[in-house]
């Protein structure tokens, strides 16, 4: 086994797919045993379903009468439909359209069978991949030629996070619902997770962070409890898949920083780019 290691920092349940297509993705680039790069895995947040009662009412009341539903990923879409408790189309007596700023949410559409129907479900999505970011949604939407002030938006999202669409949505016109469906609650600082950064090579590390909010969260711990790490940042290489997450990595320390497109075939394939330059 190499010295290089990637951490890959993404919640425990979206971490697996993404480790498992790194692995595949190396072994299929021909690596040998002995260079393959050890995996960590480093859940900086973890998403927890919001149950609070009167939840569900609110969300579905807020879709007898909207006319754009917008989810901000992947988890606000698993999390309403857990709230619902029914299909897609049953939840209005009119098709709802859907807004997605990226692929794995799409995916998650598709996996429920939303946009499948008989009568497809309008599903609004930045078209190329390297927008799929609130800003690419919006460049979408106001494609559509809605008079906004007569719309009614609904937006599904986590606890705290960027609000910029919907305040984009808002100055445009449109009555905009923000509905909280999940919470992150940050890797406490005693679990034995945080035990497997340490031995490793920072200046042979490759972070794969996927998330501002938990970047923030990483400076906040390296700078305070874990202090001793601080410096070695200054070694560690980043992957961000947006600008934004870029200069939060920055921010914290990140010696090295590198700007992929989003979506996990874009992480694995600046991963191995990354691998191949460390061994070479």
């Amino acid at each position: 086994m190499s010295k290089n290691t990637i951490v890959v920092t993404r919640p425990s349940g979206q971490a697996h797919s993404l480790i498992e297509r790194l692995s595949a993705g190396f072994v299929s680039e021909g690596y040998l045993e002995q260079d393959l790069p050890q995996i960590l895995s480093l859940p900086l947040l973890t998403i927890a379903p919001k149950t609070e009662n009167g939840l569900a009412v609110q969300v579905a009341n807020a879709l007898q009468d909207v006319d754009l539903a917008i989810f901000v990923s992947p988890n606000a879409i698993e999390c309403t439909m857990r709230l619902l408790m029914q299909d897609w189309q049953a939840c209005s007596p009119h098709p709802i359209p859907i807004g997605v700023m990226g692929g794995s949410s799409r995916a998650t559409l598709q996996t429920l069978g939303i946009g499948a129907e008989e009568a497809p479900t309008p599903i609004y999505i930045p078209l190329e991949n390297h927008r799929w970011d609130s800003e690419g949604l919006w460049e979408v939407l106001n494609t559509l030629g809605w008079d906004w002030s007569q719309k009614k938006v609904v937006v599904f999202k986590g606890e705290d996070g960027r609000d910029w669409l919907a305040q984009t949505l808002k100055d445009a016109g449109a009555k905009v619902e923000l509905i909280s469906v999940y919470e992150r609650i940050p890797l406490g600082t005693d679990s034995p997770e945080w035990e497997s950064i340490f031995p490793m090579d920072f200046s042979q590390s490759l972070w794969l962070l996927t998330s501002s909010e938990a970047v923030r969260y990483l400076g906040s711990v390296i700078q305070g409890p874990f202090n001793q790490a601080k410096k070695t940042l200054l070694y560690a290489s980043a992957i961000c898949p947006h600008q934004n997450i870029g200069e939060a990595a920055k921010a914290i320390g990140f010696g090295k920083v590198f700007i992929c497109e989003p979506g996990d075939e874009a992480l694995v394939k600046a991963s191995q780019v990354w691998l191949s330059l460390s061994s070479s």
